[in-house]
Order: structure tokens, then sequence, then C-alpha cells
């Protein structure tokens, strides 16, 4: 009796989770710049493809702090394309760095985290 309780807890648990979006990252979800200068801009492009049955957009993107700035086309992705988000990254100051970054797509309540990190030399 005490494994059909927990086995019917775990589904109904389960259900109450809001879904992933139905995304796979063509890349690692972090991206490393390496060994960047101070006070010049560098980018990046996380790239990802659309897996699901119904097109998607990309709702919001929030980052870490205001050093990071986003950039993405608010154009529907149909199923199996790609779509993209150019990331920036203005390093003030000198040291390690590790930024998240929160993709959100519509109807899906969970963002989807990607990182960046990197050493800012003076």
């Amino acid at each position: 009796m005490k494994y059909l309780i927990l086995a019917f807890s775990l589904f109904f648990f389960d259900e109450l989770l809001p879904p992933q979006a139905p995304v796979v990252w063509q890349s690692d979800a972090t991206f490393d710049f390496g060994n960047i200068p101070q006070g010049k801009p560098v980018q990046t492009i996380f790239t990802f493809r659309n897996t699901g049955t119904d097109s998607l957009f990309i709702d919001n993107v929030r980052t870490d702090c205001g050093c990071t700035t986003p950039d993405w086309e608010e154009v529907l992705i149909p199923p199996d394309s790609l779509g993209y988000i150019r990331i920036e990254y203005d390093a003030d100051d000198e040291g390690y760095f590790h930024k998240w970054i929160r993709v959100y797509f519509n109807g899906y309540r969970k963002a989807e985290r990607l990182w960046i990190e990197g050493q800012v030399d003076f």
C-alpha cells in the first residue's frame, strides 16, 4: 500500500510541474569566452532547435546583470527549425565571471538556463 501511495504521489506531482520547452540546444549550455580584454564587448550566439509539434517564440530573456545583453528575433520558430539568441558581455570588472541567462518560451513557465563565463584581463 505504501508503494502504491508513493507511485500515485510521484505521478500526481509530476503533472503539476511545468513542462520543459521542446528545444534542444545545438551547443553546450555554457559558453566560455576564455581570456577577454576589459572594456571590449564580446558576443556569442546560442542556437536551438524546436523539437515540438507547434511553433515557438522567445517570450523573454533575463540575464544576471546589466553587463550581459540578450538580442533575439521576435519571430515564430516552426517545428524542426532553428532559432538563436545573441548574447553580448561587456566587462567592466577584472577577474573571473560566470553569468546566467534565462530564456522563456511562449506557453512554458520554466526557463531554459544558459551560462557564459570567462576571465577579464586588464
